[in-house]
C-alpha cells in the first residue's frame, strides 16, 4: 500500500486518479452512442470547471455511431472535444486490436492510419484491446500508436464465465496473458484490465491486481475498469485499489450506475474513512453532473440502463452492448424476446471459445443467442461468430466445441485458419485503403485521409454519410413516445382498420391517424402491421404466378439496394442488403423473376415479414 507521512507526521492517503467515461462509455452504455456533439459539450465544460482532466473522449462505438445515427463527422467531434476541455487534458479512446474502430478486423495500413488520423485530431493516449487477448493482435496495433506520438495502454480483458466452465477467465490466465504482452515487447505507457461486463468477482480482481502489480514496474500505472451492470463494480473498484491498481474508471450521471460505470460521487462515498482518496471538490462535482442532466433531458433513458441484472454474471453482456441490443430489440419490436436471447448466450459464451464479452466478441455472442432464439439453435450462424470460432479473428483463449466449429464451416462455406487476421486482410484486396480510396473517386466524393479512413471502416454507411443521404436516428423521449403510442394505437385494444386513435403513453395524450398497417403521429409514419414469427421464407406463395413478394427475414435498416424495376434476377440473388443487430444481411429474390416494384428506401426501418420487392414470376 502506497502510503505515505506529510512532514507533520500524519498519514497521507493515496491518491487514486480516475477517467471519465461519461462522454464515451456512458454513451455507449445508455444511449446506444447515439448522442449529438452539440448537446453534451456543455457538460465536458462543466466536468472541466469541476478538476476533472482525464476524459474518454471518443472511439468504440463512438467513431461508427456519429456516422450511422448522428450524421455527424466523429473527427469534428475529436476536435470540438479538445477545444472544450482545454489543451491540457488527457483525452482517450478506445480501440480493438486490428478492429481499431470497427467490428471486424482490418489491414495494416488502416490500423496505422487509425492512430495517425486520431493524433491529429488531438487524441494523447489509445487504449488499446483484444477481445480473444491473442496477443498478436496488440503487437503492430500498439506499435502504430507509439509511433504516432500517442500514450499506449494495453489492455487484459475480463469477465466470468459461466458456471461449470473453466480453462481461462481466472486469475493464472490473466497472469500469463499480461506475461505474453510483456515478452512481446510490445511497447507501453500503462496497463488496464478491463472487465466491460462488470462480472469478475471481487476476489478475482483482486487476486490478477495483485500479480499485476508485482510483474510491473513501479512507474507503470496500473487501471482497472468495470460496469455497475451485475451490482458489484463499487466493490471491484475497491479490491483493484486495495491491490495496488493507480486509477479506476468513473462516470458521472445519468450515464452512470447500472449498465454504466460507477459514479464519481458513490467511489467518493465509498472511499470515506479509508487510506484512499479521489481528491476532488465534491460539490463542484455534483454541480457538474445537473448540468449534464440537463443536457440529456430530451433523451431518451431505457429502463433496463439503470438497472442491476442478476441473470449477467450466467450470461456475461457488457453494458455498452445491453442496452444497444435492448433498444434495437425494442425499435423492432422484439423487445419482449429479451429475456430468450439474454439466457441463450449462456451456451454461446460456453461453445464459442471463451472470448471476452467486449466489443466485438459481445456482439457476435448477442447477434448467435438472437438467431439461436429466432431461427431455431445453430440453425443460421451469425458471420461474426462464425468467424470467430474459425479462427479469423485470432486465437480464441480454449478451443471453441468442434460441433460448433464444423457447423459454423459448413454454413459459412469457410475452412478453419490458423494465420492471423493482419496476414488474412492484409492480403484480402477488397480490405484496405486503397480500396476505399477507389470507392470515392468512384462516387465522385473528396479523396482525403479522413474520408478514406471512413469508408474503410464504415463502409457503406461511410459512403451515405459522406454521400450527404445519412438520415438521423437519434432516440429522443418524444420520438420513442410518439412509437409507443403509434404501436398502440394498431393493436386491437387501440384500434383497427383506418381512423383516429387516442392513447396514453406515460401521462401523455397522443392522437394517431391509423390507416392499416400504417400509423401516423406528428408527421412521422410507422409500419405498425403485424409480424409473423416465421421468416418470410416460410410465407405462403402467392396465387398462380402474377406477383411474388421478396420479405423481410426480420425487423431491421435497409442498408443498400441492389437492384431496379426491370432487372431480371435469378433464385439465389442478392437484392438487398438490410441490418438488424449490427449484422448485415443479405436478402435474397428465392425464385427467378423480373423486379415489378421496390417498396422500400435506404435508410427505412423494417418489420419482420414485410414485403420490401415484389417480382414478376
Amino acid at each position: 500500500m502506497d502510503i505515505r507521512k506529510t512532514k507533520g507526521g500524519e498519514v497521507a492517503k493515496k491518491k487514486i486518479r480516475f477517467m471519465c467515461t461519461a462522454f464515451r462509455d456512458g454513451f455507449q452504455s445508455v444511449y446506444g452512442a447515439r448522442v449529438k456533439t452539440d448537446d453534451f459539450l456543455p457538460a465536458v465544460a462543466a466536468a472541466r470547471e469541476a478538476g476533472v482532466d482525464w476524459f474518454e473522449a471518443g472511439g468504440g462505438a463512438r467513431f461508427q455511431a456519429l456516422y450511422f445515427y448522428a450524421n455527424e463527422d466523429a473527427f469534428d467531434m475529436m476536435d470540438r472535444f479538445r477545444e472544450t476541455a482545454g489543451p491540457d487534458a488527457d483525452l482517450q479512446t478506445l480501440a480493438r486490436g486490428v478492429n481499431v474502430v470497427g467490428l471486424e478486423s482490418q489491414s495494416s495500413d488502416v490500423i496505422k492510419a487509425h492512430a495517425d488520423l486520431f493524433a491529429k485530431h488531438g487524441m494523447t493516449t489509445i487504449r488499446n484491446f483484444d477481445a480473444l487477448n491473442d496477443v498478436n493482435n496488440l503487437i503492430y496495433s500498439g506499435q502504430c500508436i507509439k509511433d504516432a506520438g500517442l500514450k499506449h495502454q494495453v489492455v487484459v480483458t475480463m469477465m466470468e464465465l459461466p458456471p461449470g466452465c473453466s480453462g481461462a477467465h481466472d486469475a493464472a490466465f490473466y497472469e500469463d496473458t499480461l506475461r505474453k504482452i510483456l515478452d512481446a515487447d510490445i511497447p507501453f505507457d500503462s496497463v488496464c484490465f478491463k472487465d466491460a461486463s462488470g462480472t469478475s468477482t471481487p476476489a478475482k480482481v483482486h487476486e490478477t491486481i495483485k500479480r499485476a502489480r508485482k510483474m510491473l514496474p513501479e512507474d507503470v500505472m496500473l487501471n482497472f475498469h468495470t460496469h455497475e451492470t451485475a451490482g458489484i463494480g463499487g466493490l471491484c473498484y475497491m479490491a483493484a485499489i486495495e491491490a495496488g491498481a493507480d486509477a479506476i474508471d468513473l462516470s458521472m450521471a445519468p450515464t452512470s450506475g447500472g449498465t454504466c460505470q460507477t459514479d464519481v460521487v458513490t467511489m467518493w462515498h465509498i472511499l470515506r474513512g479509508t487510506d484512499y482518496t479521489l481528491d476532488v471538490d465534491i460539490d463542484k462535482i455534483i454541480k457538474a453532473e445537473d448540468v449534464f442532466r440537463d443536457c440529456m433531458k430530451e433523451y431518451f433513458l431505457p429502463p433496463e440502463a439503470t438497472k442491476v441484472d442478476p441473470v449477467i454474471p450466467f450470461s456475461p453482456m457488457p453494458g455498452g452492448a445491453l442496452t444497444a441490443n435492448t433498444q434495437m430489440l425494442r425499435d423492432n419490436g422484439l423487445m419482449d424476446r429479451y429475456p430468450e436471447i439474454i439466457r441463450a448466450m449462456s451456451e454461446v459464451v460456453r461453445k464459442g471459445g471463451f472470448g471476452t464479452s467486449v466489443t466485438p466478441v459481445s456482439q457476435f455472442y448477442f447477434q448467435q443467442a438472437f438467431n439461436n432464439v429466432m431461427f431455431g439453435p445453430w440453425k443460421k450462424f451469425a458471420e461474426g461468430y462464425g468467424k470467430m470460432v474459425l479462427g479469423y479473428f485470432g486465437k480464441t483463449p480454449v478451443a471453441p466445441d468442434p460441433e460448433v466449429v464444423q457447423m459454423a464451416s459448413e454454413q459459412l462455406n469457410l475452412e478453419p485458419t490458423l494465420k492471423t487476421p493482419l496476414e488474412i486482410n492484409d492480403a484480402d484486396p477488397s480490405k484496405g485503403l486503397e480500396q476505399a480510396r477507389k470507392r470515392l473517386e468512384d462516387e465522385g466524393l473528396p479523396v482525403n485521409d479522413e474520408n478514406v479512413f471512413i469508408v474503410a471502416t464504415c463502409k457503406d454507411k461511410g459512403i451515405t454519410y459522406l454521400k450527404g443521404e445519412a438520415r438521423e436516428n437519434i432516440r429522443y423521449k418524444k420520438d420513442v413516445e410518439a412509437k409507443q403510442a403509434a404501436q398502440i394505437a394498431g393493436t386491437p385494444q387501440g384500434g383497427t382498420g383506418s381512423g383516429t386513435v387516442n392513447v396514453e403513453v406515460n401521462g401523455k395524450n397522443y392522437t394517431v391517424k391509423v390507416d392499416g398497417g400504417k400509423a401516423e403521429l406528428n408527421g412521422k409514419v410507422f409500419n405498425i402491421g403485424a409480424a409473423g414469427d416465421a421468416p418470410a421464407s416460410a410465407a405462403p406463395a402467392p396465387a398462380a404466378g402474377v406477383t411474388e413478394p421478396v420479405a423481410a427475414p426480420m425487423p431491421g435498416l435497409i442498408i443498400r439496394i441492389d437492384v431496379a424495376p426491370g432487372d431480371v434476377v435469378e433464385e439465389g440473388q442478392t437484392v438487398l442488403i438490410m441490418e438488424a443487430m449490427k449484422m448485415e444481411m443479405e436478402v435474397k429474390a428465392h425464385k427467378p423473376g423480373t423486379i415489378s416494384e421496390i417498396l422500400v428506401s435506404a435508410g427505412e426501418q423494417v418489420q419482420q415479414a414485410q414485403t420490401l420487392i415484389n417480382m414478376s414470376v
